[in-house]
C-alpha cells in the first residue's frame, strides 16, 4: 500500500457475545492455520458461497495467496480466538492510483452469527481508509444472504449490481462517517453490555487468596460477600486451608465444585499472572484483582490470560465493586459498609475517593446501583460503566471520579449518548494552573491539562465539579428535582433580608439570573416585605403566608427554579410559624426546582422528607446551593439543545496535504517546523486563508518579491519576516519588520537581518501589509492522550498577557464553533462593539473549521497556529502561520478494541 505508515496492527476487541477475539496481520507463519479455516473450518456450502464452487485446491491456494511473501497491494486481517484462526478478511487492489480493493471474507462455521466478520470488515476499513482507499468491491453469490447481511448492517451506504445470480458489492469508505460510527457504537455497547455480564451480575463467586487471618483483604470480601446475602455460590480458594468461618476452602480454582462467574483476586502480586491463567483455563468470565504493586512483569502475564481466556478484569489494586440489584446483591469490596441500594452509578480510581463518596451519598439517602473501583484501570474503565448503566434498566445517576483516560474521544463520544439520558457526575481531578513553559506557540502555552479536561468534560455534556462535596450537592439535586429551565431564572427567597442577599450574589457567580418579580406577590406577604428578588419575606410570614407565597412563585412563567433560604427565629418556635413547615407540607417535585438554604443545619446537604413522601435537598450554605442550580441549569441547557452536526470544512484535499507531511517526515524523520514555504502549501490544501507571502533567499530577491506584489496590486507597503529553522517567536526576536514602503527600505531591513542573525539566517518571507482588523489566535495542538485540541483566542503580541481563550477537542461540531466564539470576553468587538461594523462571523468558523478537519485529518500535525487571524467585515486573513510534524501512528478513537496498559506494555 502506498502509505509510510503501517496500515494493519495487532488489537484485541469483544464480540457480540462478550468474547475476546484477537486481530493481527496474516504471515508466513499463517499458512497452516488459513489451509485449516478454508477446509476445516468450513464447511462444503461455506466454502461454494466464498470460492462460488466446490474446488479442492480453493483452501491451498488461499492459504498460498495470503500468506506468501508480503506485497504491497494486498492487506490481509486474521481474527484469533486463542490458537485458533476464526476468521479472515482481505482486500487487494484492483487500479492505479490506488483507490478501489477487491475484498473477501471467510469465518469458520461454528463461529458465525457472533459478529466475527463484522469486526474484522470495520478493522479493514480503518486500514483501508489509513491507505488511502476509497472503495472495497466483492463478488457474492446472490444467496449467499449472511454476507449480504453483514455489509448491510456495516453502517457505510451499499452498491449492488446484479448479473446472472451473482452480485457486485461496492462499498464506499469516505462516505457516511456519522452513520458508519453509530452503528459502530451501538455494536460496541452491545459487545461491552455482554462482556460485562459476568462481572456485574455474576451467578458465582470464587474468592481467591481468602484468608483465615482476620483483618486480611481476602478475609474481609468473603465475609461481605455472605454477610450481604449474595444470591449464587461463593467459593474460597486457599491452598493452605480446609476451612473458612466453618465452610469449606479449596486448594485451587480447579478444584472448585463449579465454575464461577466471577473471581475476586487477593494473592501477593507475584502470583496473580499464574491463578489468572487458571482462573481462565477454568472458564472464569470475569476478575477483580485487589492487589496492588504489580510490576511490568506480572501486568502483562495478566492481560495475557484475561485476552486469552476472554475474562474482563477490574483493578489492579481494586477496592473491589458491588452490585445492589436485589437478584445479585453482591458486596465484593473491602469498604466500611454495604453500599445502600438505588439507582446511582460510582466509578472511581480512587479506593479513598470510593469510600468517601460511598459514605456521603448513603448519608444523604441516594442509594448505589453497582460501585465500582477501577483501580489501576487495566481493563474495565469508565466508559465500559457508562454502557453497562446505560442498558442496565436501573441506573438514573452516574457518579464518576478518573484519574486518567485511555481514550478520551471514544469516552466523550459514549458520554454525550448517555447523558442525553441520565446526569452525568465527575469530579475534576488532576487540575492544574500552571501553562505550558517554553512552548513554542502561544497555542502550545494555552493546552493546559485543565483546558484540555475541561473541553472533555463540557463537549461531552458531563456535569464536573471541583471536589467531592460539590459532587454530591449536585447530585442532590439533579436526583431529587426537576430541571430548571435553560435560562437559569432563579427567585431567592428568604426570611432575612442579610442571607437573601448571600444568596443573589452566590446565584450572580453561578450564572443565574434573577429575574423581576411581579409587585402583586407582596399582598401574599406580611407588611414590610419586599418582592424585589431576592425576596425579603420577614420573619413575620409565617408557614401558611410562606405556603401560598411559593405556590404564586412556582406558577411564575419568569421562574425557573427557586431558593429558598430560611433562618431560624424565635418566631418560629410555633409551628404555625415555622417557615421550614412551607417547604415540607407541599410536594416535593414541583413545576420548576427547589433548593433550600437552612442556615442551622449542620451539615452541608441533607435531604428533608416532604408530605407527600419526596424529598427537598437543604444546603448549609448559599454557594453551595447555587452551584448546585448551575449545574442543574447546565444540564437543562445542553438538553434543550439538538443534536449538532459535525463541522463541515468542503473542498479539502487530503492527498496534497498527505504527501505533504509524508515527504517532509520521509526527510526529517524526527519531525519540526515546516519551513515558510510548506506551512502556505498545506494551509492551502485545507483552504485556510493565508496571505500571499514569497520566499526571498537574499536582498535582491526581497526587493524583487516586494515590486512584484505592488504590481498584482496589493498595498503599497509590505511586511518583511526573516526565518531559520526552528525559529520560535519572530516579533520577540525581532524578526519582523512591517510597514517597509520602497525598494531601499526592503533592502536595508534584509541587511539588518543578516548582519543580526548571520549563517543562522535561511531567507526571509515578504508579504503584503495587510488592512487593520480585529486580530486573533487559531491554533491546534495534538495531545498524546486526548487528541487535537482546537484553541481561538484573543491574537497578536499580546495573545499570552491577554489570555482570552476557548477551546474544544476536535472534531468540532457547527455548536462548537458557535460557542467557542461567544465565550471569548473579546466576542464584543467582533460583533460591532462601539458602533463598528460587525466582523466576517462565517470565516472565522471556516478557519477553525478547517483547522479541526486538518488536525483530525492527520495526527502527525503535532502544532498549527495561525496568528494573528485579521477578521474585518469582508473576510478572514491569517499574515503569519507556523505548523509542527511528528511522526505518529494513525489512530481511529472510534475503532473497536480493547485497550492496552501501559503497564503491561513495559515488560
Amino acid at each position: 500500500m502506498p502509505t509510510a505508515r503501517p496500515p494493519l496492527a495487532t488489537a484485541e476487541a469483544l464480540l457480540a457475545d462478550g468474547t475476546t477475539m484477537q486481530l493481527r496481520p496474516l504471515g508466513p507463519d499463517d499458512h497452516r492455520a488459513v489451509l485449516d479455516l478454508h477446509a476445516a473450518g468450513m464447511s462444503e456450502e461455506s466454502r461454494r458461497m466464498r470460492f462460488f464452487g466446490l474446488s479442492r485446491n480453493a483452501p491451498q491456494q488461499a492459504a498460498d495467496r495470503l500468506c506468501g511473501p508480503p506485497r504491497t497491494g494486498l492487506l490481509a486481517l486474521g481474527a484469533w480466538a486463542g490458537e485458533e484462526l476464526i476468521g479472515e478478511a482481505d482486500c487487494e487492489l484492483l487500479d492505479e492510483p490506488p483507490e478501489t480493493a477487491e475484498l473477501a471474507l471467510s469465518v469458520a462455521d461454528h463461529w458465525h452469527r457472533r459478529g466475527v466478520a463484522t469486526l474484522l470488515l470495520e478493522h479493514l476499513v480503518h486500514a483501508g481508509r489509513a491507505a488511502g482507499l476509497r472503495f472495497f468491491e466483492a463478488d457474492t453469490l446472490g444467496g449467499n444472504h449472511a454476507v449480504h447481511q453483514v455489509f448491510a448492517d456495516l453502517g457505510l451506504p451499499v452498491e449492488r449490481r446484479y448479473a446472472q445470480g451473482e452480485v457486485r458489492v461496492r462499498v464506499p469508505l469516505d462516505e457516511g462517517d456519522e452513520r458508519y460510527r453509530s452503528a459502530v457504537d451501538e455494536r460496541g455497547r452491545r459487545a461491552d453490555v455482554a462482556s460485562l455480564a459476568a462481572l456485574l451480575r455474576p451467578a458465582s463467586v470464587a474468592v481467591v487468596g481468602a484468608s483465615r487471618r482476620s483483618g486480611s483483604v481476602g478475609r474481609t470480601v468473603l465475609g461481605k460477600i455472605r454477610r450481604g446475602g449474595f444470591a449464587g455460590a461463593v467459593w474460597a480458594v486457599n491452598p493452605h486451608a480446609r476451612e473458612i468461618d466453618g465452610r469449606p476452602a479449596y486448594p485451587s480454582v480447579r478444584a472448585l465444585p463449579g465454575v464461577p462467574d466471577l473471581a475476586v483476586l487477593a494473592v501477593p502480586a507475584g502470583a496473580v499472572p499464574a491463578v489468572a491463567e487458571e482462573c481462565g483455563a477454568a472458564g472464569v468470565r470475569a476478575l477483580v484483582v485487589l492487589t496492588s504493586g504489580l510490576g511490568a512483569q506480572e501486568a502483562g502475564g495478566l492481560m495475557r490470560a484475561c485476552r486469552r481466556h476472554s475474562m474482563r478484569v477490574v483493578g489492579p489494586n481494586s477496592l473491589g465493586m458491588a452490585q445492589t440489584d436485589p437478584a445479585v446483591r453482591l458486596d465484593a469490596e473491602f469498604g466500611g459498609a454495604f453500599p445502600r441500594p438505588g439507582t446511582a452509578g460510582v466509578a472511581v480510581q480512587s479506593g479513598g475517593v470510593g469510600i468517601a463518596l460511598l459514605s456521603r451519598l448513603a448519608w444523604l439517602g441516594i442509594g448505589v446501583s453497582s460501585f465500582v473501583s477501577l483501580g489501576d484501570k487495566y481493563d474495565v474503565s469508565g466508559n465500559d460503566l457508562l454502557q453497562w448503566w446505560e442498558a442496565d434498566g436501573r441506573t438514573d445517576l452516574a457518579l464518576l471520579h478518573l484519574e486518567s483516560f485511555g481514550n478520551p474521544r471514544a469516552f466523550a463520544r459514549t458520554a454525550r449518548r448517555v447523558t442525553r439520558n441520565i446526569p452525568v457526575l465527575t469530579v475534576d481531578a488532576g487540575r492544574s494552573t500552571a501553562g505550558r513553559r517554553g512552548a513554542a506557540s502561544h497555542t502550545a502555552a494555552a493546552a493546559t491539562p485543565t483546558v484540555t479536561r475541561e473541553a472533555l468534560f463540557r463537549q461531552a455534556g458531563i456535569t464536573a465539579t471541583r471536589s467531592i462535596d460539590e459532587l454530591v450537592e449536585a447530585a442532590a439535586l439533579l436526583h431529587a428535582q426537576p430541571l430548571p429551565g435553560p435560562r437559569g431564572a432563579v427567585a431567592v427567597m428568604s426570611n432575612a433580608g442579610g442571607i437573601g442577599i448571600l444568596a443573589a450574589d452566590a446565584c450572580a457567580e453561578a450564572g443565574l439570573e434573577l429575574p423581576e418579580l411581579p409587585a402583586e406577590l407582596g399582598k401574599l406577604l406580611p407588611p414590610g416585605a419586599s418582592v424585589r428578588n431576592p425576596v425579603d419575606t420577614t420573619a413575620a410570614a409565617g408557614a401558611t403566608e410562606l405556603t401560598f407565597f411559593l405556590r404564586a412563585l412556582e406558577r411564575e412563567e419568569a421562574v425557573d427554579a427557586i431558593l429558598v433560604c430560611l433562618v431560624p427565629t424565635a418566631l418560629g418556635a410555633t409551628s404555625a410559624q415555622d417557615p421550614v413547615r412551607a417547604l415540607l407540607e407541599g410536594p416535593a417535585r414541583r413545576r420548576v426546582p427547589i433548593a433550600a438554604v437552612l442556615l442551622d443545619q449542620q451539615v452541608p446537604v441533607r435531604y428533608r422528607t416532604c408530605a407527600d413522601g419526596g424529598v427537598l435537598p437543604a444546603y448549609s450554605d448559599t454557594l453551595a446551593a447555587a452551584r448546585a442550580l448551575g449545574h442543574a441549569r447546565d444540564r437543562a441547557r445542553r438538553l434543550a439543545e439538538a443534536p449538532s452536526a459535525p463541522a463541515g470544512a468542503p473542498d479539502c484535499d487530503r492527498r496534497t496535504a498527505r504527501s505533504l507531511i509524508d515527504g517532509h517526515l520521509t526527510a526529517h524523520p524526527d519531525g519540526g517546523w515546516l519551513d515558510p514555504l510548506s506551512t502556505a502549501d498545506l494551509l492551502e490544501a485545507y483552504g485556510l486563508p493565508l496571505t500571499t507571502s514569497v520566499w526571498a533567499r537574499d536582498e535582491h530577491m526581497a526587493s524583487v518579491a516586494a515590486g512584484g506584489l505592488r504590481l498584482l496590486g496589493h498595498e503599497q507597503k509590505v511586511a518583511l519576516k526573516a526565518y531559520w529553522p526552528g525559529q520560535v517567536h519572530k516579533s520577540v526576536l525581532g524578526a519582523v519588520r512591517t510597514g517597509l514602503g520602497t525598494e531601499a527600505e526592503v533592502r536595508s531591513a534584509y541587511r539588518e537581518f543578516t548582519e543580526r542573525f548571520g549563517a543562522e539566517l535561511a531567507g526571509a518571507v515578504v508579504q503584503p501589509m495587510a488592512a487593520p482588523g480585529v486580530e486573533l489566535l487559531a491554533g491546534v495542538v495534538q495531545d498524546r492522550v486526548f487528541g487535537p485540541l482546537v484553541v481561538v483566542g484573543a491574537g497578536g503580541t499580546a495573545a499570552d498577557v491577554l489570555a482570552d481563550r476557548s477551546a474544544r477537542l476536535a472534531p468540532l461540531s457547527e455548536r462548537d464553533l458557535t460557542t467557542m466564539i461567544a465565550e471569548l470576553r473579546s466576542a464584543p468587538l467582533l460583533l460591532g462593539n462601539g458602533g463598528a461594523p460587525a466582523v466576517d462571523l462565517a470565516a472565522l468558523r471556516s478557519v477553525l473549521a478547517r483547522l479541526s478537519c486538518l488536525a483530525d485529518d492527520f495526527a502527525e500535525l503535532a502544532e498549527a497556529e495561525l496568528n494573528p487571524v485579521i477578521l474585518r467585515p469582508d473576510g478572514a486573513l491569517c499574515v503569519d502561520a507556523r505548523v509542527r510534524l511528528e511522526r505518529r501512528p494513525s489512530f481511529d478513537p472510534y475503532l473497536r478494541r480493547l485497550r492496552r496498559p501501559a503497564a503491561a506494555e513495559g515488560e
